[in-house]
């Protein structure tokens, strides 16, 4: 596997982590659609969440959260709509959270959850 890769998943398994100790309910894992993949979708406060998890190993090329860039989100808004009509719950009140994961010297990890990361241009 390469470590691209590898650090990829760590983050994903960090972050599943932290999302589950600050009380989201985990529904899928890597959704994937015609359209693409979605990290994660839980169910938190009474809100759909779909969930984009970058990591990096470190700092150099900028933060996790900064490569969650307007074609990312556009991507993951129309993953979500894809969902929703999917599933048949279009009605449901949703959001769009962003955790990154920045991986230390000392095989720990700095986590941050951006709840309401961003927001759905135009709406539905």
């Amino acid at each position: 596997m390469a470590d691209k890769q590898r650090i990829g998943l760590l983050g994903e398994k960090l972050a599943l982590r932290r999302l589950q100790q600050k009380g989201y309910h985990i529904l899928e894992r890597n959704f994937r659609c015609p359209l693409g993949e979605i990290d994660l979708i839980a169910r938190e406060g009474g809100d759909l969440v779909f969930i984009e998890v970058k990591t990096r190993s470190s700092g150099r090329f900028g933060l996790p959260q900064e490569a969650v860039d307007w074609r990312k989100q556009r991507r993951l808004c129309l993953l979500a709509k894809y969902y929703m009509n999917n599933k048949g719950i279009l009605d449901t009140s949703c959001r769009f959270d962003v955790v990154a994961v920045l991986l230390t010297a000392r095989d720990t990890a700095r986590i941050k959850v951006f709840q309401n990361a961003f927001f759905l241009p135009g709406g539905w």
